[in-house]
């Protein structure tokens, strides 16, 4: 038996109070768990011990469209929050309720989408009905509806020149084994991955900023390798410092015609300067200016996450947390050369609501992205960035009136990074789109269904009693049987590990 210890984020004050914050991107990680069992709903294995009375998350609720037909939301391709309550459970910690986004679990996870043949998305929707075990709590057919977003794939070869700025955190708490010492692994395997004809500029900060090397080509690989060799771990923690600092010099160093990014590497426990998202973001407003996106990766078993989601969300990119080497490799080496150009700028999602056929609908996730459905065309809210080969999911779980007709119609609009015109597509689904059982549905739908119920059970929303934790581990080794996909298992594992 594993008994696990429940934490509330250990931080500084700017931890604790930033709410979401922009570390801009460009890459998609999927990232992810041990069986066990116990707990409610009758799994007999590992349980969680919480310090202090547990809180409860009030999600969203059902929302009749007579009275609000549209559901409209930022694009969001976030994981850390999957990553980082991976990384908690393997250490036996219940990740804190405030850190679990439904929306960053199912993102976490490979699809199954069509990919579009230039810039721009697919949109793809289907359904089915709930689970066989899923407790329904009022009368009438309740659906689960997938939206699906897919972006055209990119490589190596045919992808831009890069010029990189890397803002690496070497303070204190960057010491800890996992932090600092896996950053410079990635960061020596990227150099030897690049191009030459890529540019790479690192930035280190503790309590003050530091450029340990200007925008250099990465044919000069040995010069490189030593300003990775110097960074060594100590001091406080001025990311407002270091983001300031790494901004200038991405500015100084800008490319045109490159794919301009600065890359956060920090534990995002800011203590010194400015500690919260907004003073910060008001800084690199300027300079970024939407040609240098922020890309934020999140390290340590203690980690900001407030800080660092509210800086990818307002920094026209993401946020990504790493804890194994592999999974950085994985990051810096593989992921991050091909998808460094941009697919689709300030993107956004318009659901609308048939009140003829549907009784109520419910967004799971994205509860910090919705926007106002007036601003959905307006191009000065701001909505996500994607990049090559990413796909996004927004999951509804649909109360149907009627049993034929016009379900949704959903629709994405987004800017063109290079022309800055405006695009949509738009797909329709109808009550037999979404009319097939449960289990032969398509696999990765049931990943989702999984993944979105397993982050309701962590961040113990209302919603959490739906289906018992024994079935809930069941649909998951189910998905896995019908994906082979080993971090579907891996799912399940963290799952049985729960058991509560």
């Amino acid at each position: 038996m594993v008994h696990m210890r429940q934490t509330r984020s250990r931080s500084t004050p700017a931890a604790a109070t930033a709410v979401g914050v922009a570390l801009a991107g460009l890459l998609l990680v999927s990232g992810c768990a041990m069986s066990g069992s116990g707990g409610n709903g009758g799994n007999g294995g590992s349980q969680f011990h919480s310090e202090g009375r547990p809180g409860v998350t009030i999600a969203p609720g059902p929302v009749d469209p007579d009275r609000e037909p549209r559901s409209t939301f930022a694009v969001d391709i976030d994981t850390a929050s999957y990553n980082f309550a991976r990384r908690q459970i393997l250490d036996g910690i219940r990740p804190d309720e405030s850190t679990v986004r439904p929306e960053e679990f199912i993102n976490a996870f490979r699809q199954d989408y069509p990919q579009p043949s230039g810039d721009g998305f697919t949109v793809s929707i289907d359904g089915s009905r709930m689970p066989r075990n899923h407790r329904l709590t009022e009368e009438g057919p309740v659906r689960l509806m997938r939206i699906g977003l897919q972006t055209r794939g990119d490589d190596q070869e045919t992808r831009p020149d890069a010029a990189l700025t890397f803002v690496i955190d070497v303070s204190g708490s960057m010491g800890e084994p996992g932090r600092l010492d896996l950053v410079q692994d990635a960061l020596h395997t990227l150099v030897d991955q690049l191009r030459e004809t890529d540019r790479v500029a690192i930035v280190a900060f503790n309590d003050e900023a530091k450029v340990l090397r200007g925008m250099t080509p990465v044919r000069s690989r040995s010069a490189l390798h030593r300003a990775i060799d110097e960074l060594r771990s100590g001091g406080s923690t001025n990311l407002e410092g270091g983001l300031v600092t790494g901004y200038r010099t991405a500015r100084d160093g800008f490319v045109d015609g490159a794919t301009n990014r600065v890359i956060l590497l920090s534990d995002g426990l800011a203590n010194v300067g400015n500690t919260q998202a907004e003073p910060i973001l008001r800084q690199i407003r300027e300079e970024a200016a939407k040609k240098i996106a922020l890309l934020g990766v999140g390290v340590g078993s203690e980690y900001g996450d407030a800080l660092m989601e509210r800086l990818a969300d307002s920094g026209d990119g993401f946020v990504t947390y790493v804890s194994e080497r592999e999974q950085a490799r994985q990051l810096f080496v593989r992921r991050l050369p091909a998808t460094l150009t941009i697919r689709a700028l300030d993107a956004k999602v318009q659901v609308t609501f048939d009140p003829e056929t549907v009784e109520s609908y419910r967004l799971v996730g994205y509860d910090n992205r919705r926007i106002a459905a007036s601003d959905f065309r307006n191009d000065r809210v701001d909505g996500g960035e994607v990049g090559p080969g990413h796909s996004v999911t927004a999951l509804y779980v649909v109360r149907l009136r009627a049993d034929g007709g016009q379900v949704a119609s959903a629709r994405v609009r987004w800017l063109d990074p290079q022309t800055r015109e405006a695009r949509e597509a738009v797909r329709t689904v109808t009550v037999e789109d979404l009319g097939g059982d449960f289990g032969g549905a398509s696999p990765r739908l049931q990943v989702c269904y999984v993944a979105a119920y397993f982050a309701e059970e962590l961040r113990r929303s209302q919603y959490a009693e739906a289906i018992s934790h024994t079935d809930l581990a069941a649909l998951a080794d189910d998905a896995f049987a019908a994906t082979d996909d080993p971090q579907v298992r891996e799912l399940a594992e963290l799952i049985r590990r729960t058991g509560s």
